[in-house]
């Protein structure tokens, strides 16, 4: 009997995430020096992490023989704080991924449907065809907006949960509060709403899911600290929501998920709001830069308020390839059927226009 045979039937047809290229191997596949090499394919912080997170971690390092805190108490404390919320509406995530895993352990399985925009996190739909339930996905206005009023449409009394983005990765629509709050209000009592943040702390004036909460609604809030904070390598995000479901959540969730380290640097990361208000204005002036680069290049693009954009190139794939192989890497979205466009990070002012000098000329349009 063969492995395959003894799998069980659902994994043999899984998808499987395909992450953006690290820079050591672009550079031993093409024969790069790494130090040349710019990654703008996978939405990371290019100013670095948090100076007080990176110094709270080192001071972790020291007492990395002991297993973390299970509850991550602390973390869990300084969030309630933060948000003005209580301690037991916080979940502790290996990233924002993983919550959205044990919500599919806590409530997917088969005959249950998941609606979400289409050309959403891949992340959502894998989750959904892990369990076994069905994936509906919306297609999006014009302009690659997420349509609520058509995502509202698609539920039905098989729907458990209801995904959504905003901003939204990769297409970069973001929606009003107006408009999440009343798509919420709208749902029936069988369907959670579960919010995906990762992006939020980029906006101005984020919609604050704490309304939502405040009024009973089934609603969960997804954060990380990957973004903004710059601790992607770190793995540590979280949900918040009402402690009832935030309850049946932790059941999910196995000890020890997240190491004492990463929950240490993403508490003194909290407390840089020095080092995050940076970040946010950097990245506004990287948007804007970019932004006039394609428009001068004549080139379509979402208007995004995260920190990357979709440009449409043409033959994607193609566009990719060259700008790989002159050592910038970005991110490809064939997967989610948009083969003529890309997604380009926000880097540095040095690095944002290296890769439009750089996309002009493997364009022909210098």
């Amino acid at each position: 009997m063969t492995y395959a045979e003894l799998a069980n039937k659902g994994i043999l047809t899984q998808p499987v995430y395909e992450p953006g290229k690290p820079i050591d191997q672009v550079a031993r596949e093409l024969g790069l020096d790494p130090a040349t090499i710019v990654k703008l394919a996978s939405n990371e912080n290019p100013f670095g992490p948090s100076p007080r997170a990176v110094a709270a971690g080192e001071k972790a390092l020291r007492e990395a023989n002991l297993y973390p805190d299970g509850g991550y108490y602390v973390l869990r404390e300084r969030l309630a704080r933060h948000w003005g919320l209580g301690m037991d509406q916080f979940v502790i995530g290996d990233g924002s991924n993983e919550i959205l895993e044990l919500l599919g352990h806590a409530f997917l399985a088969p005959g249950v449907e998941c609606v979400m925009p289409q050309a959403s996190f891949i992340v959502y739909k894998l989750v959904t065809l892990m369990f076994g339930a069905t994936p509906v996905e919306v297609p999006l206005a014009p302009g690659l907006k997420q349509d609520l009023a058509a995502l509202r449409a698609a539920v039905t009394p098989r729907t458990r949960l209801v995904f959504l983005a905003s901003p939204a990765n990769p297409v970069g629509a973001t929606n009003t509060a107006e408009e999440i709050f009343a798509l919420v209000r709208s749902l029936p009592e069988h369907v959670i709403f579960v919010f995906d943040e990762a992006y939020a702390e980029f906006l101005e004036n984020p919609p604050d899911l704490r309304v939502l909460i405040a009024e009973g609604r089934k609603v969960i809030g997804l954060r990380t600290f990957s973004k903004i904070y710059g601790l992607a390598a770190l793995r540590v995000g979280y949900g918040y929501a009402a402690k009832e479901l935030i309850a049946i959540v932790q059941r999910a969730r196995q000890p020890f998920n997240v190491s004492a380290i990463a929950a240490a640097m993403a508490v003194a990361a909290l407390d840089d709001a020095e080092f995050v208000a940076m970040v946010r204005r950097e990245n506004r002036a990287g948007l804007a830069q970019l932004g006039e680069g394609f428009r001068k290049l004549g080139l379509e693009f979402v208007p995004g308020q995260g920190n990357f954009l979709l440009v449409k190139v043409g033959d994607g794939g193609a566009v990719f390839d060259a700008l790989q192989r002159r050592g910038l890497i970005t991110r490809p979205v064939k997967p989610y059927g948009l083969p003529e466009w890309l997604r380009v990070s926000v880097g540095t002012r040095e690095q944002n226009a290296r890769l439009l000098d750089t996309l002009a000329n493997v364009l022909g349009r210098s």
